[in-house]
């Protein structure tokens, strides 16, 4: 039976430590989310200033410097992603969340990765289907890209697919780890912070136009879905670094193919 008695309820209180000035949060502590949407601002308005000049850069300065150019912006992103966690409180090690404590959690998360990476591919496809980017006209745009930033060497492939490890362990920290708790803080729901986040991801890739944007936002989600019931980025990150990488060596095989004949 609980004890309620006066004498308890003065040893309770005695027991507990009084709040301090460090672990109380400090007035305008939501001024943090001001920096959220300023950034998610920032990473909108370099999408789309730099919508149309991504195949011109690649082209004139060479695929090199455009892949050394991409790895540098990813980085800087990074920065500036780390100054909002710190500003929220947080940690990275909360932000990527989960832990490998034996080699068999590290091999589940791999299994994860590589089975999400395989539904992703599913989705994708059926999505540009149904949203007819296998007709002639897209298609067309579409070789455009592989010749614009599609790798067409072995040295080139090995950059974009580094360009792509980094891409997937950044966009993941980024955009499920810090914008995802952010929003889903904000709106005091997980799910609906998710459908915000993917809004972010997909306006981030402007370049790629309005019906591959619907699809980068379907990505977004379900690798928030992921982040979400995994609890941990780390096989979101995997799956993306998986499948951008993948797509690299695709591109490259299908402008191969295309130049052999093969293909027109």
């Amino acid at each position: 039976m609980t004890d309620f008695s006066p004498d308890s309820q003065t040893a309770v209180a005695a027991s507990t430590p009084p709040a301090t000035l460090e672990s109380a949060p400090p007035r305008g502590s939501n001024l943090h989310y001001i920096y959220t949407f300023l950034l998610a601002a920032l990473i909108v308005f370099l999408s789309f200033a730099g919508a149309d000049q991504q195949g011109a850069i690649a082209q004139k300065r060479g695929h090199i410097f455009f892949y050394l150019v991409t790895i540098g912006s990813e980085f800087f992103l990074l920065g500036l992603t780390y100054l909002g966690i710190r500003f929220s409180r947080m940690r990275f090690r909360e932000v990527i969340g989960g832990r490998w404590n034996t080699v068999e959690d590290f091999l589940l998360d791999v299994a994860i990765a590589v089975g999400f990476w395989i539904l992703l591919l599913g989705v994708v496809a059926g999505i540009a289907v149904a949203l007819h980017l296998n007709q002639p006209g897209p298609m067309d745009e579409g070789r455009k890209t592989i010749q614009a930033i599609g790798p067409k060497n072995g040295a080139e492939l090995a950059l974009f697919i580094f360009m792509s490890t980094v891409a997937g362990f950044v966009e993941e920290i980024i955009y499920r780890g810090y914008f995802q708790r952010q929003f889903s803080t904000l709106l005091r729901n997980a799910w609906i912070g998710m459908i915000a986040s993917a809004i972010l991801f997909g306006l981030s890739h402007g370049y790629e136009g309005a019906k591959r944007m619907f699809i980068i936002f379907v990505m977004g989600a379900m690798f928030g879905a992921l982040a979400i019931l995994r609890k941990s980025l780390r096989p979101g990150m995997m799956g993306h670094a998986i499948f951008d990488s993948v797509s690299g060596v695709g591109l490259m095989l299908y402008d191969k193919l295309q130049k052999s004949g093969a293909i027109k």
